[in-house]
């Protein structure tokens, strides 16, 4: 399954300021997720983002809300972002069946948002480097489960050259300048 920019939306569940203190990779997981969404809105791809209980857990991450582009915020009960009602018909409505997912925690929120997505029909990628728990090993469960039960594993990098598709378009050339030439070599851990 190729994933396709006109077909994509991003969405960050749960990276949140008071929980990621308690989160194992969580600094690393707002990084590459607030690169994408970057790339994401580059690329006029919808970045949206849940938060859980933000009275308790806080907003999302400031880091995330630093592009130039517009994003949508759902405040959300359910664990599953997609039984929310408003949530749920809004994705219907947007045209895009391919959801981007990644945040926190992958075996709770995470999982059983993708979980509901599948379940509805959407066709869901895991972005490993941005999806975590307090603890790796339960991150790691998640994203097998959730591959069991339909959805792939990608990188940051595979879905934003994937998006682009191709190398002579002038959008190339923005998000080469603004966004790819400046990822740093240093090491990922994939979950």
């Amino acid at each position: 399954m190729r994933l396709r920019r006109e077909n994509s939306l991003l969405l960050i569940v749960d990276l949140q300021e008071r929980l990621l203190p308690v989160i194992d990779g969580g600094d690393q997981a707002v990084a590459e997720a607030a690169w994408l969404g970057g790339v994401a809105q580059a690329l006029e791809v919808p970045l949206w983002l849940t938060e859980q209980y933000p009275a308790g857990l806080g907003g999302s991450d400031p880091r995330l809300l630093e592009g130039p582009g517009e994003h949508q915020c759902w405040q959300k009960v359910h664990f599953d972002a997609h039984a929310e009602p408003a949530f749920a018909e809004a994705l219907a409505g947007s045209g895009r069946h391919q959801v981007v997912l990644c945040g926190a925690e992958a075996h709770i929120c995470v999982l059983q948002t993708g979980l509901g997505l599948l379940e509805a029909g959407y066709e869901v990628a895991w972005l490993t480097e941005a999806t975590v728990s307090r603890r790796a090993a339960e991150a790691e469960l998640a994203r097998r489960r959730l591959e069991r039960a339909g959805a792939w594993a990608v990188s940051a990098d595979m879905v934003a050259y994937e998006w682009l598709e191709r190398c002579d378009d002038a959008r190339f050339e923005d998000v080469h300048r603004r966004f790819l030439r400046q990822r740093s070599a240093r090491p990922l851990r994939f979950y």
